[in-house]
């Protein structure tokens, strides 16, 4: 039991060290694929800053969002927000609603660095 208890730790451990700029270019490598970029903050945080190309619909919003949009089911969606809490909320709505590619991409600050200028 100690052992599964270590490994399940050591993995949580490597995978939070291990998003940094990797998780970024690949959320940049699926948005130039034409996955749909999502920015799941609230408007008057998009308002103040996003991603180009983002699409702009609030977590609490979004299973219902991306229905509007008519997206098939097996798009590819990337997700982020301020930090990447919420859009780990979205992607888990969006997953338990049938969505089969989504990714949350994490903190909007992070992205916006990796990105600059590349979208």
């Amino acid at each position: 039991m100690f052992r599964t208890i270590t490994a399940f730790l050591s993995g949580l451990v490597l995978a939070a060290c291990s998003g940094g700029s990797d998780g970024a270019k690949e959320a940049l490598a699926a948005v130039e694929a034409g996955a749909v970029l999502i920015d799941v903050r609230s408007a008057e945080e998009y308002a103040g800053g996003h991603l180009p190309a983002s699409l702009n619909i609030p977590h609490p919003q979004i299973v219902a969002g991306v229905a509007d949009l008519a997206v098939d089911k097996s798009t590819p969606i990337v997700l982020y927000c301020r930090s990447g809490n919420r859009s780990g909320i979205a992607t888990k709505s969006l997953e338990d609603a049938g969505y089969s590619n989504v990714m949350n991409a994490g903190a909007y600050g992070a992205l916006q660095t990796e990105w600059n200028g590349a979208l």
